[in-house]
């Protein structure tokens, strides 16, 4: 922003100099020139009524001295003719007397008793100012005068003063454009102290808040404003980050006590109740979930973290080999497949976090003697695919919205397991979609951006993940079938 004001003052300060240095230049041109033309005139006046005269009193041998002491004296070129149009006298040592001149234009003119006074070129391709004077009494021409005057000292003073102008107007820049650098650094002080801070804020902590003491009333009323904002705003992430940190010891006591109360119940119950009772205690253990899952969403947006290269080859294969146990018991496979990924950027522990939340929801939908497949693909994408019922596509625009679940689950999740995935890939830089697996099943893509660019291959035994036979079964004991 210093730039473009000091640009714009620079461009007015020229607008300025523009509008009154050039038409001052032009009348001082103008003006030259014609004081120029008035002094020639003068002078060949003169000169006509001197050598008039000395024509007159048959002096002709004082004419060249007249013409030659003038010449020497202002630089001009001086002809006499008598009144037939001969040259009588010419101040040029190297111009010839007794040639006639009287078919010249300006001299016919003179003979005829009327002066003039033009701009013309001389043999030298000069540009000179003449004047021919006829050099006469009353009506009687007794001879004519040429004054050439050259223009070269008329343009030397009017460049001169062009010049001048010019390194006035380049003095009046420089002093305009140090004053404008002042003026618009003393301008944009706050607004780099108010974009540092912004910065600073924006990262999660408010360490040097912007200056309020300098630069104009309205920036320093800003300055003072967004630190105010800040401040409230700090002091109500660090509430909430208090209350997502002490919530849930808080919370998960009197849970505890609350489920142990009613387990302690079952004895003393008709066993008739004994099934209102079990769900009591489910949905107390439902909500001891939801809670958590609550304030694990609050600590990821109250944390501001910068993503970092993460193998995503040994995270799958570390996460896979966790869940592998807990899917036997189901008769589920966990399988990977595709090329290795590589590196890719996500936030701490998010590739662990979402990997176990997708597993989790694909392991609880998952029907027994199918697989849940991990595969990779080129572009560093993820794909977790289950066989279980899938979702239409109604339900799959809704799936991210916290607490929704489908109106025909028959499981006791939460609703916050996806929101909470959701959250970790965009804070990572990714995007996640569902989309239906090959046959049956839900296809959770994961595309995550790598840390190099991936080498293009082709695909593992090009075959369809999606419709590709599981690698086997687990057995409650772990191994395939």
């Amino acid at each position: 922003m210093t730039r473009r004001l000091l640009l714009s003052y620079l461009a007015l300060t020229v607008l300025v100099l523009a509008g009154l240095e050039i038409p001052l230049g032009y009348i001082y041109a103008r003006g030259e020139t014609s004081r120029a033309s008035q002094s020639v005139e003068r002078d060949a006046s003169t000169l006509a009524e001197v050598t008039e005269e000395n024509i007159e009193r048959g002096r002709l041998d004082a004419l060249p001295d007249v013409v030659g002491d003038y010449a020497t004296r202002t630089g001009g070129h001086v002809v006499v003719t008598d009144k037939r149009g001969i040259v009588l006298a010419d101040s040029d040592p190297a111009g010839h007397t007794g040639i006639s001149l009287a078919a010249q234009p300006d001299i016919a003119r003179a003979l005829d008793n009327r002066p003039t006074l033009t701009t013309t070129t001389d043999s030298a391709g000069r540009d000179v100012l003449s004047a021919t004077m006829p050099g006469s009494s009353g009506t009687l021409v007794r001879g004519t005068l040429r004054l050439t005057y050259p223009l070269d000292q008329v343009s030397t003073r009017v460049h001169r003063i062009w010049g001048a102008l010019a390194l006035a107007g380049a003095c009046v820049l420089a002093a305009v454009a140090l004053v404008a650098f002042s003026l618009a650094r003393w301008i944009t002080r706050p607004l780099r102290t108010l974009e540092a801070a912004t910065t600073q804020l924006a990262d999660g902590q408010l360490t040097h808040p912007p200056d309020a003491s300098a630069g104009p009333p309205e920036l320093r009323r800003l300055a003072a404003a967004f630190t105010r904002t800040a401040t409230r705003l700090q002091h109500l992430l660090k509430a909430q980050q208090a209350f997502a940190s002490e919530a849930s010891h808080q919370l998960k006591t009197p849970l505890t006590a609350l489920r142990l109360r009613l387990e302690n119940f079952e004895p003393h119950l008709d066993p008739r109740a004994h099934g209102s009772l079990e769900e009591a205690v489910g949905e107390v253990e439902r909500l001891g979930r939801m809670v958590q899952g609550l304030l694990a969403l609050a600590r990821l947006e109250n944390t501001a973290t910068t993503p970092e290269p993460v193998d995503l080859d040994a995270v799958i294969a570390e996460r896979a080999a966790m869940w592998e146990p807990l899917a036997a018991e189901q008769y589920v496979a966990v399988d990977i497949s595709g090329p290795p990924a590589g590196r890719v950027w996500a936030i701490p522990g998010a590739l662990e976090q979402i990997i176990d939340n997708l597993l989790a929801n694909a392991l609880r939908v998952s029907p027994p003697g199918t697989t849940i497949t991990l595969h990779r693909t080129p572009g560093t994408e993820l794909h977790v695919v289950d066989q279980g019922p899938g979702m239409n596509s109604a339900d799959r625009e809704r799936a991210f919205d916290r607490f929704w679940r489908s109106s025909d689950a028959h499981h006791d999740g939460t609703g916050l397991g996806l929101p909470i995935v959701r959250h970790l890939v965009d804070a990572s830089g990714g995007t996640i979609t569902l989309d239906p697996a090959p046959g049956t099943g839900l296809d959770a893509r994961i595309r995550l951006r790598p840390v190099t660019p991936p080498i293009p291959g082709p695909r593992s035994g090009g075959e369809d993940f999606g419709s590709r036979r599981p690698r086997g079964h687990r057995t409650p004991a772990g191994r395939r079938g």
